[in-house]
Parts: structure tokens; sequence; C-alpha cells
């Protein structure tokens, strides 16, 4: 495994400014106000070709256990366990402060190698703060500016010694040839747990990985930034261990209630984590039922072609039975479901406890299997003749005696499957058949409760000035 390294400090040094420039791209949340960031993030970073785990972290600050800070401490102090360094950022400009003469004295009571980076220390501005740094006693600091990139292969000399030779030694395992017959390695199902706010998804993240991991508590709206973390879930019934990343988003909450600045930061970043995602777990809470911006957060998975599921959180609280017991509740949201997302019939659905874990295994199951259809090629020669059949079985009609003629079909692509129809006359074709069609492609061919796409290609006219040769095709629009 790479190297870790954790970024701490108070809040407001520019923590996630750094850890962006570190990573390459706008991962975590950024804004003028203190606080932003809440759990730990985290991504791959590169200096100089010294390759390493990056841990952005919640500003550290003095405040009782029980309280949201609090907390965020907590989550802060577990990122140091197993890490192999610490980037102690504090801030150039405003000079040292209390709190910073604290963390420094938590520091130095672990054997954490740390070191010091002195942000925000461009221009004749930051260069006092730079000195006064050195009082901290870790060495020299490393005077940067994570805003403008300035200092930044300075990091180098400075983590090199601590974690450079770990470093080599993953870059070589990652690069090693595989054996005669070895096949590549999959690569983990990629879960996004997504919700309104105060559904339990980070609670139930927590109940799968057993540790906090993500920070909870009875405040709405705790998480901002999307976090995904690796795990490896074993199967209790096969004893088969699968790689899955889990990604926790913010809570969606209705457009017209969202006017704060981070809101509308942290819900653009939860749906830019649909698009990353495989699989699509919709967490409804079953004291409140579903509701109709449940179905859009829904809509958007598919939208973006995810493979959705559908889970039933804090059952128990509920008092309704398992999912192996119907009940009015289970019914009723399954009919909801059926109504409200005409384009994918089916969605799975599962009731489970984040608190107690009710559920959880058979709800990770589906999700490989779903994953598996989502991910599904069928050759030409099955699809056709499933085609010839479906044509034979209910023709097209002739709108106007003319009649409209569908020559065959091609899947194009996977995750989500892609299948583009060619025929003649594809515009006069009625939108009900199109489903017809469509339907039948998820019934006969294995595509169940996945979204799939359909694009209608038709010849050009050969006759067309402007565009030649009756062989070349024109797009159609994509049919979902």
């Amino acid at each position: 495994m790479k190297p870790t390294v954790i970024i701490i400090g108070r809040p407001n040094v520019g923590k996630s400014t750094l850890f962006n420039r570190l990573v390459g791209k706008k991962l975590a949340l950024v804004d003028d106000q203190p606080g932003v960031t809440r759990d730990r993030r985290m991504g791959d970073a590169e200096i100089a070709g010294l390759q390493f785990t990056i841990v952005d972290t919640a500003g550290w600050e003095d405040e009782d256990e029980l309280t949201l800070p609090g907390r965020m401490r907590k989550q802060t102090e577990a990122s140091l366990e197993g890490a192999d360094a610490a980037l102690f950022v504090v801030d150039a400009r405003a000079g040292l402060t209390p709190l910073d003469n604290e963390i420094a004295r938590y520091l130095r009571e672990h054997d954490v190698p740390i070191v010091l980076v002195a942000n925000k220390a461009e221009g004749s501005a930051g260069e006092s703060g730079v000195l006064e740094a050195y009082s901290l006693g870790f060495g020299e600091p490393v005077a940067l500016s994570a805003e403008h990139g300035e200092g930044i292969a300075d990091l180098f000399g400075g983590l090199w010694p601590i974690i450079g030779e770990k470093a080599e030694a993953a870059e070589e395992a990652a690069n090693a040839p595989l054996e005669e017959g070895e096949d590549a390695p999959l690569g983990p199902l990629k879960l996004a747990i997504v919700g309104r706010p105060n559904a339990g998804k980070s609670t139930l993240i927590n109940r799968l990985l057993g540790e906090d991991r993500l920070l909870t508590g009875p405040e709405a709206g705790i998480t901002r930034d999307s976090i995904a973390v690796d795990w490896q879930w074993t199967d209790p019934k096969s004893g088969e261990t699968r790689d899955i990343r889990l990604i926790d988003t913010a809570g969606m909450r209705k457009k017209r209630n969202v006017t704060e600045k981070l809101e509308i930061l942290s819900v653009a970043d939860a749906r830019r984590a649909v698009d990353f995602a495989e699989v699509v777990v919709l967490l409804l809470d079953a004291t409140q039922g579903l509701e109709h911006q449940d179905l859009k957060i829904a809509a958007l998975a598919l939208e973006e072609g995810r493979a959705l599921m559908v889970a039933i959180n804090k059952w128990d609280v509920a008092g309704q039975g398992g999912h192996d017991t119907p009940s009015g509740l289970f019914n009723g949201i399954k009919q909801a479901l059926h109504d409200g997302l005409a384009q994918v019939r089916g969605v799975p659905l599962f009731a489970v406890s984040a608190k107690t874990g009710k559920g959880l295994d058979t709800m990770l199951n589906a999700a490989f299997e779903i994953r598996e259809s989502w991910s599904k090629r069928v050759s030409t020669a099955a699809l056709n003749r499933w085609f010839d059949d479906a044509l034979e079985a209910n023709p097209p009609p002739a709108p106007g005696g003319r009649r409209i003629k569908l020559r065959y079909i091609t899947q194009v692509g996977t995750r989500p499957p892609r299948f583009v129809i060619f025929g003649s006359r594809l515009d006069d074709l009625p939108k009900s058949y199109e489903r017809y069609l469509i339907n039948g492609i998820r019934a006969k061919l294995g595509f169940d409760a996945v979204p799939i796409r359909v694009t209608l290609k038709s010849p050009k006219n050969p006759y067309n000035a402007n565009k030649g040769g009756g062989g070349n095709f024109s797009s159609g629009s994509d049919k979902t």
C-alpha cells in the first residue's frame, strides 16, 4: 500500500486547499468560513514522482467531545493511527495561536513523523509567521502557498526521508507483471449511498465498516463532502471476500430549500459522486416513508445511467417486520416506486437497519448482482434472435399504410448497457412500440431494473445533395 500522509491543523489554515493542490483536483469543498471539512477525505497525491495517499481532516477545535466540533476532533485524532507522516499546517499570515500550540503538544505525544507547513506564505506578509513557526519545535517549516501552488515542490524534501522507501516499494508492487495465466484483478464495487438529510447514510456505512469512520449525530446535514472509503466485505454465506468502495454523500433536499453556498456545493459534490458510482443505493427513512424528493434523487441516478437500489432504513424504529415479512409500509413504497419510476420497473427494494445491521449483507449481495447485469454484454447473434422473435410476436405498425422496417439491433456499450436499432422511417415509430422493445430487452435478456440506452438509427437519404451514401447512418434520439 502507498504511504499515508495526514493533513492536520486548526480551522481555516488552508488544509483542504492544500489537499486539492496535492491531488490535482478540487475534490474537497473549500470556503472562507472555518469548519467546512467535517469528515476525513482521502485522495491520491504526487509530488515529483513521490506517490502517497493524502488525508484531509476537520479543523482541530478545543470543544467538548459531545459537541459536533468535539466529535470532529475525535475523527481527526483517529486519522493519525497508522499514518506514515502528518503535515501540520499553520497560517503564516495570521501567525501562531494558542490552538496551534495545543495541537503541537498533542502531536509531540505521538510517534507520527511531522512535517511543519507554513501556508499562505506568499509575499512578505507571511515572512514573520514562517520564522515564528520554528518555535513549535518541528524543525524548519516548509513555506508555501497552497492556493497559488508556490513552494509545493519543497514538500518533497520534507516527505521523502520519511515515506520515500515505502512509496517506491508500493510503486514496484503496483507495476509488477502478472503471472502467466493470471487475470488482472477486478476493480472494487463503487457503491454510493444517497438520500435526504438524516436518513442514516453515514451511520449505515459506519455499521458496515464496524467503526466510527464517518461523523454522525442527531444534527441533520452533518456530511458535506462526498467521502469514499475502500473496504473489504466478506459474504457470510460464501465466505468470499470482495472489494467495495463505499461513497457517503451529503443529504439532498428540495432545490428551493438549498440556499446556503456550502449546501449548494455539498449537493453538487453528491451529484458528482453519483456520476462516479456504479451502483447507487437510495436510502429512505422508514419513519418518513417515500417522498417526492426521494423519487427525484432516484431519477437523477437513473438519468446518469447508474444501477439503482432502494433501502428502507430505521426499519426497527418504525416497528415494522423485516423485508421477508411484507408490510403496508414496504408494499406501499414498492408500489410508489413502480408508479414514480416509469423508466425502470422492479428496482430492488430492501428493508435494513443501520443500527442493528439487519438486511445489509443481503443488500450488498444484490449490489454485486445488479452491477453484473449493468456490465453485461449480449452477443449480436443472441440479441438479433430475440429481436426477430419480438418483431414476429408484435410487428411494428404501419402508420398511413407505410411500413416501418426494423432491420437489426446491436449492443454498442455497457455500464450502462447501450443498444442501437437500425431501420427505416424510425421517426414514425410510436413511443409505445419503443417501450415494448425496451421492456423486452430487460425481461428477456437479463437487464431487469438496469437503466439502458437505446438509439434508433435510420439510413441517410442517398439523394440528399449535401450528404451522400446510402450506407451511412445518422443518429436518432436516445430512448431510455
